[in-house]
């Protein structure tokens, strides 16, 4: 019982500590799209699929957007772009996080009413224009992808 509660105590510990880490992030990996599709890909869909899909492309040019000057990278922390992690600098973070995520929660329940209206090859194209979108912020000012 003793184990037990050492190693449930550390567990604990790590992940208070991970998150507390992780509030200096301007935006994580699982944020981002993971593939990127052809039209005859999306064509094969069903219009619930591609309102998901649809949904996600939003949800991450809302996320990484505003800090599109800063970085197009996942995982970058204020201190390795060279800004101070002092508590002002974290609290706006923490709040543009909280916000972004009161925005995307928004955004989903509109395009879930709304969007499944749309005509099929219009959501297509609002796909595949997301994802030319995406694939520009991630090519970045340097041209690396």
């Amino acid at each position: 019982m003793k184990l037990f509660s050492i190693a449930f105590f550390v567990f604990f510990i790590m992940n208070l500590n991970y998150a507390q880490t992780r509030k200096n992030v301007f935006f994580e990996q699982k944020a981002l799209t993971k593939k990127f599709h052809t039209i005859d890909e999306l064509e094969d869909l069903k219009k619930g699929e591609l309102v998901k899909l649809y949904t996600d492309r939003i949800n991450e040019i809302i996320t990484v957007l505003p800090y599109l000057a800063l970085t197009n990278e996942a995982g970058i922390k204020l201190s390795d772009i060279g800004i101070k992690e002092s508590s002002d600098h974290l609290k706006s973070l923490n709040k543009h996080h909280t916000m972004t995520t009161d925005m995307i929660e928004s955004n989903e329940g509109l395009i879930s009413e709304f969007i499944p209206y749309a005509d099929t090859e219009k959501i297509i194209w609002g796909i595949l224009y997301f994802e030319e979108v995406i694939k520009k912020v991630r090519i970045g000012a340097n041209g690396n992808f």
